[in-house]
């Protein structure tokens, strides 16, 4: 199976199931498409007008010589190891700490509701839960060493003491358990101060900043409890926070709507206000919201995500390059089989937990009675909800089976598709269209990252 495309100039050829990827002349740009269901001659009939014969028997040899060397139209070798992929033991790698379920931003699209989550109450995760649920990690990681906690909210400074005081316990935990705990942080930046700041690169990972482009843009859907605008507020100590971090991980991280549908241009704002790790991802929400994308939206984001790329290979030219998050891809080596075939590993390697300890399958499902799964006192209970997350893989959904972004994007998000299809296991179709055009412009960017480097 192959996926081809032309973007920025370049003829793009993609095998899907190897993962290879080809620049090609015209001339194999147009046999491709044929050379399975014609025979060689058929295809020099059909081309005898536009190409010399010579040309099209060169290329179609080179098509063979691909075929021999594995890196075109190769075969599935994944489907037949599913099963053993679905058997694996449950080993749990990674935790979101709902530190904080409060907020002082009163975010409109906010899945989290403030906070409160699908109705529930504000509480603040105390310290015996906190400890209580790395325990529960390092008793459920079995031989894994490098573990994985993420400090959300809600807000979670509002609970900044807490924070200190698990990673503080952490540390303690990867002396008695042969453990290394990677701590991350994802902040609205409304109480960012000094000491937080000295904390945080010291001690966090990485540490995502939410903000969302232009000031008109942010603050529209992202106003403090008193409903002013948070941008003002928030820009100068990203900045500040951001050139502190050095070598340390850290991204500015947005959501577009339907009320900035051109937001390559809150991409570009961002880097313009001196941010080098970027994210602005698409909002989920219900149809019914005035901010929810719309199917009438996809041709111009589509065609902002194309414009954003033209931009930034325009800018690196420049040395003013930057990393959007979602045109990352390692083409070379990239994530393991079972991470291409089941995902995130939400309900199984990767839980949420509430500030009272409740267990969830990611942070989305967090309020959701029907996925409490547990908890961090007594561990997991649900294991039927355990079996139906592992049995989610590429082939277990129909919309993914032969689409060309499957091992790209593994199956997608089994809360988007629970929320529009009430079930896990089906795809949230608009999102799909978003992210196999990510797909198709992070290899682009490759492309053209490798043709400039030839031409040095």
């Amino acid at each position: 199976m192959i996926h081809q495309y032309q973007s920025h100039g370049y003829n793009i050829v993609m095998d899907i199931n190897s993962g290879s990827v080809h620049v090609t002349d015209d001339i194999t740009y147009e046999i491709l498409p044929l050379y399975q269901t014609k025979t060689e001659d058929e295809i020099c009939r059909l081309l005898s007008e536009k190409y010399a014969q010579d040309e099209i028997r060169e290329s179609l040899a080179e098509i063979r010589q691909l075929i021999e060397e594995k890196t075109l139209f190769t075969e599935d070798d994944y489907e037949p190891y599913i099963d053993s992929f679905s058997d694996r033991p449950t080993v749990v790698k990674a935790l979101c700490l709902h530190i904080a379920h409060d907020c002082n931003l009163a975010c409109k699209y906010c899945f989290a509701e403030e906070g409160e989550y699908h109705g529930g109450h504000r509480e603040l995760m105390s310290l015996e839960v906190g400890k209580k649920a790395l325990e529960f990690l390092v008793e459920n990681s079995g031989g894994r060493r490098n573990l994985e906690v993420d400090f959300f909210g809600g807000e979670p400074t509002m609970n900044w003491e807490v924070v200190k005081e698990l990673v503080h316990y952490g540390r303690e935990l990867e002396k008695t358990h042969d453990k290394n705990f990677r701590f991350t942080l994802t902040t609205n930046g409304v109480l960012l101060n000094d000491e937080i700041e000295e904390f945080c690169n010291r001690e966090m990972s990485n540490v995502v900043l939410s903000i969302d482009g232009r000031k008109e843009v942010n603050d529209k859907m992202r106003p403090t409890r008193n409903g002013k605008g948070s941008y003002d507020l928030i820009l100068p100590k990203f900045q500040k926070f951001a050139k502190s971090r050095g070598e340390k991980s850290y991204y500015v991280r947005g959501t577009y709507t339907h009320f900035n549908p051109d937001f390559a241009e809150d991409v570009l704002h961002l880097a313009d206000q001196g941010f080098d790790q970027i994210s602005v991802e698409p909002v989920v929400a219900e149809p019914s919201c005035d901010y929810a994308l719309t199917q009438e939206d996809l041709p111009k984001l589509l065609s902002e995500y194309d414009r954003l790329a033209d931009e930034m290979i325009r800018r690196k030219k420049d040395g003013k390059g930057f990393n959007f998050f979602h045109f990352m891809i390692d083409l070379e080596g990239g994530p393991c089989v079972a991470k291409r075939l089941s995902g995130c590993g939400s309900g199984t390697e990767y839980l949420a937990v509430t500030p009272w300890g409740d267990l969830y399958p990611c942070h989305q499902f967090v309020g959701n009675e029907a996925f409490c799964m547990g908890n961090v006192f007594e561990g997991v209970k649900r294991t039927d909800l355990v079996g139906e997350f592992k049995a989610l893989n590429v082939y277990a959904k129909e919309d993914c089976k032969d689409c060309f972004a499957r091992f790209y994007c593994s199956g997608g998000c089994a809360a988007n598709s629970w929320n529009f299809h009430g079930t896990i296991s089906g795809t949230y179709e608009l999102g799909c269209e978003l992210q196999k055009k990510r797909v198709e412009c992070a290899i682009m960017l490759k492309v053209a990252d490798a043709m400039a480097q030839e031409e040095c």
